[in-house]
Formats: structure tokens, sequence, C-alpha cells
């Protein structure tokens, strides 16, 4: 792995191998791996080490199914603020929200997008109605609801 001057990382060829057996399976054994790529665990370590310092790899985490936990209404919500410079405190505000899971400031129509995930119909629309509408700054909303995740992926390397 290399870093340029403007921070974008160049991986080599174990480098890929490496984060595409980790994309597929977070919990494949450092030994298997090093095996599989015919190098020393620690040849392993250190790269993934590497990799993680870089920044390229955010986190590890255990990613649930939702709808096991009832959160089967998952919907997109474009986000009209009043003026730009109310972003940063509607954002404060939206991460009190536990049923916001990203948030994204962005371009076009909406000054913020949202991605939201409620127990069902009513459930989001008091997230609407009672919290994500009553922060200062926020003026109106649009909604999606998505009725299948059709894709779910990360970026090919």
């Amino acid at each position: 792995m290399r870093i340029h001057e403007n921070g974008q990382v160049e991986l080599d060829g174990i480098d890929k191998l490496i984060l595409n057996a980790f994309m597929e399976d977070a919990n494949i054994p450092v030994s298997q791996l090093a095996k599989e790529l015919s190098i020393s665990n620690t040849a392993v370590h250190q790269r993934i080490k590497k990799l993680e310092t870089s920044g390229l790899v955010n986190s590890t985490k255990t990613i649930i199914n939702p709808s096991f936990l009832g959160y089967s209404t998952m919907s997109f919500v474009g986000v009209f603020m009043d003026k730009s410079s109310s972003y940063i405190n509607v954002i404060k505000s939206l991460e009190a929200i536990p049923e916001v899971v990203e948030a994204h400031f962005t371009t076009g129509n909406y000054g913020i997008f949202l991605k939201i995930l409620c127990k069902d119909n009513m459930h989001l629309m008091n997230v609407l109605n009672q919290k994500i509408q009553q922060i200062d700054g926020v003026t109106r909303t649009e909604t999606i609801i998505s009725l299948e995740q059709t894709i779910n992926r990360q970026i090919k390397l």
C-alpha cells in the first residue's frame, strides 16, 4: 500500500485480496487468510494495521438485520432548510433521533438527505411530524419509502 500526497491510497494485489476477503467475511481468521495468500500471519496483521491506520478501513463492526428487530420500513427523506447555515444545528438535532441512520449534506433540491428506519408507517409519520419537522431550521420534508433493497454492496477493488 502506498499513500499519495493527496491522501489517495494505492493498493497492491495482496492488499486487495485481504480487503476482498474481509468484505466477504469480516470474521475470517487471519491464519486462514495468511495460508490462502501464502504469507505469514504477521504480514497479514501488519497489512491490516496499515489499512486501518490509512483510514481506508473505517471500522470492523457487526451489522444487524433491522427487520429482525421489527424495523421493516426504510425511507429516504429530503430535508429542506430555511438557509444553508442551519445545517450544523439541524444535524445536531438529527443525531438525537435514533431512527435516522444516515445523513448526507447534498446539492440539489434538498439540503440534507436522510435514511430512516422505522417499525411501520405510523412510526415513520411520528418521526417525521413530531421529531424532524419540529427542528428549528427545517422548513419541510419529502419522503420516499423503500419497498425493497435490491442491491447492497461495497465498491469493487
